[in-house]
C-alpha cells in the first residue's frame, strides 16, 4: 500500500513526474546533457529570481552546504541556527577543520536581525550561514529583515538553506543579497531525493579563488568553471534522470504560477495552524511559522508515537518531533503537489484516531 507523504521530506511526487526518471538516457558529455542542463538553469535562476548562475550536484543539500562553507571560508564563519537543521552548518564547518561560532535562537523562536548585527559587528567572520525554514522548530526565520544587516557587510559571503522553502515561498536572491542559496529536489520543488542546486554570485566565486583547500567533488570553484568551459558540463557524473523530472517539473510550477504556488501553500499552513490551535498549540511562534510545514506542540500529551503508528497503518506518513522533541511535537509537511483538500483528508483521519 502506498503511503501518502506529509513529512518534512521527501514528499508526495506527481505520476508524471515519476514518469520522467524512467526516460533513457543519454550520455552526459553530449549537446543534449548540455541543453538539458541549461534549460534547468534558465528556469532556476526565474525560480529564485537571480542572475547568478546555478550550480547542480548529484547529492543531497548538505553536499552543497559542506561545499559554500569549505570553498568560501577565509578566517571565521558565523552559523546561525534555530534547530537541528542549522546546526548542522556549524557541525560542518568543524569537520572540515574551518573555525566557526554558533549562535542558536530559544526553540520555537527566530534567528532576528539585531542577533545577526551584533555577531557581525565583532569583525570576526567572513561567512555567515543562515537555514531559512527549519523543519525541527517549524520556525521560518525572517530573511528579508536580516538581510538589510548582512548588507552593510561588503566582504561577507552569504550563505541561505532554502531546502525546505524554495518551490513553496518566494526567495528572492538578488534582492536579499545572498551569495550562495541552497535547495533540493524532494521537498517544495516536488521531485525525489537525489539532486542540489544552488545559486553562486560573482563574490563568492573570486572569494574561492583563493582559498586553497576546497576539497574535491564539493568544489564550488571547480563546478562553475566546468559549466562555463565546458558549456553546462559537470566535472563528474551527474544523474540525468533527475534531471529531466527536475526540468518538467520546473516546467509544471510555472505553468500554475508562482504566485498561485505561494497562495497555495500560504493557504494549507494557515488551515493546518488554525486546526493545530484548536485541538494543540503550535511549537514555533506564530509570527515566524513555517509555510511548508507546521510543527504542531503536544499540548494535550497523546501518545504521539502511537498517532504515527495508526496513522501509517491507514496509508498516512507525518513525522514525530525531531530530536529532544519527539513525542512531546509531531510535525506535517505541507508543501509540492500536496493541496488543501488532502490536508484536510489527513487532519479529518488524526480526528478520528484521537477522537476529537
Amino acid at each position: 500500500m502506498h503511503k501518502k507523504l506529509f513529512i518534512p521530506g521527501p514528499v508526495e511526487v506527481d505520476q508524471d513526474v515519476l514518469d520522467q526518471m524512467a526516460r533513457p538516457l543519454i550520455g552526459h558529455r553530449t549537446k543534449e546533457a548540455s541543453e538539458l542542463q541549461r534549460s534547468i538553469s534558465d528556469k532556476l535562476k526565474k525560480l529564485f529570481y537571480t542572475n547568478n548562475e546555478i550550480l547542480l550536484s548529484t547529492s543531497s543539500g548538505t553536499g552543497l552546504m559542506e561545499g559554500a562553507v569549505r570553498s568560501c571560508t577565509r578566517k571565521r564563519a558565523a552559523v546561525f541556527s534555530t534547530g537541528a537543521f542549522g546546526n548542522k552548518w556549524y557541525e560542518i564547518a568543524i569537520a572540515n577543520g574551518i573555525e566557526a561560532d554558533l549562535y542558536q535562537s530559544e526553540p520555537g523562536k527566530p534567528i532576528t536581525a539585531d542577533i545577526v548585527e551584533k555577531a557581525l559587528a565583532t569583525g570576526k567572520y567572513d561567512l555567515i550561514t543562515l537555514t531559512h525554514n527549519e523543519t525541527s522548530t517549524g520556525v521560518m526565520n525572517p530573511v528579508s529583515e536580516i538581510s538589510k544587516v548582512i548588507e552593510k557587510y561588503e566582504d561577507i559571503v552569504y550563505c541561505l538553506d532554502t531546502v525546505s522553502s524554495a518551490g513553496g515561498v518566494k526567495i528572492p536572491v538578488d534582492e536579499w543579497g545572498v551569495d550562495i542559496c541552497i535547495a533540493s529536489t524532494q521537498k517544495a520543488l516536488g521531485v525525489p531525493p537525489g539532486m542540489s542546486i544552488c545559486t553562486i554570485s560573482k563574490k563568492a566565486l573570486e572569494v574561492a579563488k583563493t582559498v586553497k583547500n576546497r576539497g574535491f567533488y564539493f568544489d564550488l570553484l571547480k563546478l562553475h568553471e566546468a559549466i562555463i568551459k565546458k558549456d553546462y558540463q559537470y566535472p563528474s557524473t551527474p544523474s540525468i534522470s533527475h534531471m529531466y523530472a527536475l526540468d518538467y517539473q520546473l516546467d509544471k510550477i510555472f505553468e500554475e504560477g508562482l504566485e498561485n504556488r505561494y497562495a497555495r501553500h500560504e493557504e494549507m499552513a494557515n488551515y493546518v495552524r488554525t486546526w493545530a490551535k484548536k485541538h494543540f498549540e503550535l511549537f514555533a511562534d506564530e509570527n515566524y511559522a513555517s509555510i511548508t510545514l507546521t510543527n504542531v506542540k503536544n499540548s494535550s500529551n497523546i501518545d504521539v508515537s502511537s498517532l504515527v503508528s495508526q496513522l501509517d497503518d491507514r496509508g498516512y506518513l507525518i513525522s514525530n518531533g525531531y530530536g529532544i522533541l519527539k513525542n512531546k511535537a509531531f510535525r506535517i509537511g505541507h508543501m509540492a503537489e500536496t493541496r488543501l483538500d488532502d490536508i484536510k483528508e489527513l487532519l479529518g483521519v488524526i480526528e478520528d484516531i484521537l477522537k476529537l
